[in-house]
């Protein structure tokens, strides 16, 4: 009896130390399994952490991506909180939160499609800008140049157009028509010029003037005291006569008969047209 008493003893004994060597074994086994799990969570938290740093990173001039991108980051930002309010024993829902993972980092390589041809269409309309602003300048110095060619070639056109003359002369003219070179017999002087060929000139009517000055320099006039303008200055001339000028050469002869007596000395005679002064000369009355 007693030794069959020690018997179930012992086995008893054996029973037990095989259930605390299992016990210990199960016990290892769960902490490794633990210990697993805390380091899968550590590590899809740090993925979570980098994505939500790759998402800081973007950036958009597009205020509708820009929008977008701010909801992405604060999906980031709520699962990181999820993931660490949860136990690392609850794989279910770390492996939601994985799948989760999965899909912010597709849209977020989606983005990163999206911001890279935006950027590279803002280069290219930059480009495109850039080369417009140009083009613009270029045609801006074309216009600028031709205006300068034309405004110089309508300078000299206008300045082609502007009558000349040639052979002035003046004489004193006496009571019979006839020349003569002392002032007591001289009624009147006789001023002559030839208009030159301009076939660019202004054709029709036109109208010569003459500025006779005496011995004592001052204006000799007439009792009709006549106002014209050359080349934008008002003048008052001597006299003058009307020719019709067709762009041909034509001569042009002006009387100018004084109120007295000429006097001995140096006559000068300027003549002029509208356009400006067409030449100048003198002559010596005895």
């Amino acid at each position: 009896m007693e030794k069959k008493l020690k018997t179930i003893i012992w086995v008893l004994v054996g029973v037990i130390v095989v259930l605390a060597g299992v016990f210990i074994y199960v016990w290892s086994d769960r902490n490794a399994i633990i210990d697993d799990l805390t380091i899968d969570k550590e590590n899809l938290t740090e993925q979570m952490e980098q994505l939500q740093t790759d998402y800081a990173n973007l950036s958009s001039t597009n205020d509708t991506l820009n929008e977008s991108l701010n909801l992405e980051r604060e999906k980031v930002a709520q699962l990181i909180e999820k993931v660490k309010q949860t136990e690392a024993t609850n794989k279910a829902k770390l492996r939601k939160y994985e799948k989760e993972l999965g899909t912010l980092r597709s849209i977020m390589r989606n983005y990163i499609h999206q911001i890279d041809s935006l950027n590279t269409l803002n280069i290219a309309l930059r480009e495109e800008a850039s080369q417009a602003k140009q083009e613009a300048k270029e045609s801006k110095q074309k216009y600028n140049d031709l205006k300068t060619t034309t405004d110089d070639l309508t300078k000299q056109v206008e300045k082609g157009s502007v009558l000349k003359g040639r052979g002035l002369s003046m004489i004193g003219i006496n009571n019979k028509g006839k020349a003569t070179e002392r002032s007591s017999r001289a009624t009147r002087l006789k001023t002559c010029i030839t208009l030159v060929e301009n076939s660019i000139a202004k054709k029709g009517t036109r109208t010569v003037y003459v500025r006779i000055k005496g011995p004592d320099g001052i204006l000799m006039t007439s009792g009709d005291q006549q106002i014209f303008e050359a080349d934008g200055e008002q003048l008052m001339c001597s006299a003058s006569r009307d020719v019709d000028y067709e762009g041909e050469e034509v001569e042009v002869c002006i009387f100018f008969q004084p109120e007295g007596q000429l006097t001995k000395g140096v006559y000068s005679v300027d003549v002029y047209t509208t356009d400006g002064k067409v030449a100048s000369g003198d002559t010596y009355l005895k």
